[in-house]
């Protein structure tokens, strides 16, 4: 299991390295097994793999898809995201993150028009430079970072915290694919889908867990487990219900780079006795 990271980011969306800049990275680190999963995007995977083939490193196709859920008793919509890896037949899934990626660009700019009467500047021409004029490759950490050099909060969390994460003033829903349906979507592409991250959502322990439950129900794959430092509990809970479902596990780092300095590549939580990984699944 060492020498596996199956969530890492490249600045395709908000990672600072480059797909080649990844691999050589990884290949440094001991890495032999490397999943690009980039927001909405598999635009790096040719890119990391053509670099990759020279190298001790195998590239297993990835995308982190932007999706929803609800729960009946409130109907309230949560964001959750969803890895799909190793998909044989991407045809179907690279339809959707087409539509996907122009959901992003609409939202971008939506964003940056809600921040004018707050900032008493439109920052959309710089935000949009940060992706080389790509607009449907802006996120919230291009434009917090921007917030962040224009001088209008100290560091890209204060940017979230005041202006763009949910409730705030210049957020922006983003209206992904429901969960099922971007499960299928996957299922479509002969891929595996991991629910990622699950404790970091900022839901209740109740909310965690019915949201392992249904996308279980929904046919997904496997649990990404949490890091290390959270708490203990925290990991037996998503142990619990992995193994009450019957599900695989994923491990990945969720790598950033400097725009996430703490969380470095190839840092993966233990699988446990008994835990069965979704990477013994790929062809």
């Amino acid at each position: 299991m060492q020498g596996i990271d199956l969530h890492t980011h490249s600045n395709i969306s908000d990672g600072t390295l480059s797909p080649e800049q990844l691999v050589h990275a990884a290949v440094e680190k001991g890495i032999h097994t490397l999943a690009l999963t980039d927001h909405d995007s598999m635009d790096g995977l040719k890119i990391a793999e053509n670099i990759a083939q020279a190298l001790p490193l195998n590239i297993i196709s990835g995308v982190e898809i932007s999706s929803q859920w609800s729960r009946p008793a409130t109907k309230k919509n949560y964001a959750v995201h969803v890895v799909a890896l190793n998909m044989q037949k991407p045809e179907p899934l690279l339809a959707l993150l087409e539509q996907q990626k122009q959901i992003r660009a609409i939202r971008a700019k939506q964003i940056c028009d809600l921040l004018v009467p707050l900032i008493g500047e439109d920052i959309y021409a710089d935000v949009i430079t940060k992706v080389e004029g790509v607009a449907d490759r802006i996120t919230r950490t291009h434009i917090a970072k921007t917030l962040v050099e224009k001088g209008y909060v100290s560091r890209p969390q204060q940017a979230f915290d005041k202006y763009i994460k949910e409730g705030k003033k210049a957020y922006v829903k983003f209206d992904g694919l429901g969960l099922e349906e971007t499960i299928q979507v996957i299922h479509e592409s002969q891929g595996f889908a991991v629910l990622a991250h699950p404790t970091k959502y900022d839901l209740s322990a109740t909310n965690i867990r019915y949201l392992i439950e249904i996308f279980a129900q929904f046919g997904g794959d496997a649990v990404e487990l949490p890091p290390a430092i959270e708490p203990a509990s925290t990991r037996q809970m998503v142990d619990r219900m992995i193994e009450q479902f019957g599900l695989k596990v994923s491990v990945g780092s969720d790598f950033h780079g400097d725009n996430m300095p703490w969380i470095k590549l190839g840092n993966i939580p233990r699988v446990k006795e008994g835990q069965v990984g979704i990477w013994e699944s790929f062809v």
